[in-house]
């Protein structure tokens, strides 16, 4: 049996669900015996000190957040075969647990530009690795669309400084920028800050300022005001591919190392994204009945209803203002509703239809083919394997 030491902050959401991908990996191919050591123990023991305890423990491997240079080179002469989750920045010398970080910035930019939003701003930090590659990849898509991204210190950071919330100075940044705007955060951390500064300012979400967080961490998310929205990641794969990779670096000595890139799958919506941005009264109407019956089988003419239009003049306006006609942006959302029951719950396809007020499941599993090029049980596989 392997003995693994896990040198991870075992508070946060994406390192447990990192433990769980490793934990399935040891299930199905160890046991192996794991010593969860907290980052505290870098300030008791001292990283010699964890060395010479792993060295007497006989540990095996190491997975771990580190933060320099110097750590890593004291650890690779050690010999013992490590991963590194990129905490700060990638390291060359050894496997890093990193992500899709443009990709991930990416899809946010994509997500909102859907929306109609025309404002942008980011808020995360410079200097670390998984913040920058976000803002980055969400710049590049903006850009493309012939936006600008306005940004809170994300130049100014020092990589000595901790992130933390400065009311006074972020509530002026937010009161800078022009409304609507559409704001990724870093992470749900930020996220939650963003939403606490945006209660505290008077500042309403999403009407003024919507709010998209990386990670989603439910607990985080359900305890902003309002809940947050956020991109779900691949995470408890990662973890499960990380462990393969050092059991192979464990059994058969150094090997061509590789990093392991934790993927975004989807954006889950919550109130803090859930508008269309837009200065039309009646589409605003329009799309704000939608989102809040999309749960059940909407139809176009209830739509109609809610405003002072014959179908035919929404359905013209509705398609110049949001790109789509009516039944299809129902369509669309109703689609993005089932692949986030599909993902976080254990219901059948057909237990989700009926929960949306669909009679035909056969229909529904048909249209999310169309969308996704595989049935609703392959894509589940795909996101839920190894986990």
């Amino acid at each position: 049996m392997y003995k693994i030491i896990l040198l991870i902050d075992f508070a946060e959401e994406y390192s447990k669900s990192l433990l769980k991908g490793i934990s399935a990996y040891s299930r199905e191919h160890g046991p192996w015996i794991f010593c969860r050591m907290p980052l505290y123990h870098r300030e008791t023991m001292g990283l010699d000190g964890i060395l010479k305890w792993a060295l007497e423990w006989g540990a095996d491997g190491i997975v771990g957040q580190l933060y320099n240079d110097e750590d890593i080179f004291r650890i690779v002469k050690s010999g013992l075969p490590i991963i590194a989750q990129d905490f700060k920045e990638r390291f060359k010398e050894i496997p890093n647990i990193t992500g899709a970080y443009r990709e991930t910035g990416q899809m946010a930019a994509d997500y909102f530009l859907k929306k109609g939003f025309q404002h942008f701003a980011f808020y995360g930090f410079s200097d670390i690795v998984w913040s920058r590659e976000r803002a980055e990849g969400f710049e590049e898509r903006i850009a493309a669309s012939g936006h600008a991204v306005e940004y809170f210190e994300h130049r100014k950071a020092r990589s000595s400084e901790l992130w933390y919330y400065k009311p006074s100075s972020l509530s002026q940044w937010l009161k800078s920028l022009p409304k609507p705007v559409a704001l990724l955060a870093c992470d749900d951390n930020q996220g939650q800050h963003i939403t606490e500064a945006c209660r505290l300012a008077g500042f309403r979400i999403p009407e003024e300022v919507a709010v998209l967080g990386v990670d989603n961490d439910v607990m985080l998310c359900e305890l902003s005001d309002p809940p947050l929205s956020s991109i779900a990641l691949d995470v408890e794969k990662g973890g499960y591919d990380a462990a393969k990779l050092l059991h192979q670096m464990i059994r058969d000595g150094k090997i061509e190392a590789y990093d392991i890139v934790v993927k975004p799958t989807q954006i889950i919506t919550r109130h803090s994204t859930d508008i269309y941005a837009t200065n039309d009264t009646c589409i605003a109407t329009s799309l704000k009945y939608i989102h809040q019956n999309a749960d059940r089988n909407l139809q176009v003419d209830e739509v109609v209803k809610q405003v002072p239009l014959s179908r035919r003049a929404l359905e013209k306006r509705f398609l110049a203002i949001t790109g789509y006609p009516v039944y299809k942006y129902i369509f669309n959302l109703r689609i993005q509703k089932f692949t986030q029951k599909l993902l976080d719950t254990d219901m059948s396809i057909f237990e989700i239809a009926l929960d949306m007020g669909l009679t035909d499941s056969k229909n529904i599993a048909r249209q999310f083919r169309q969308v996704k090029g595989c049935t609703p049980i392959e894509y589940r596989k795909r996101y839920l394997a190894g986990k």
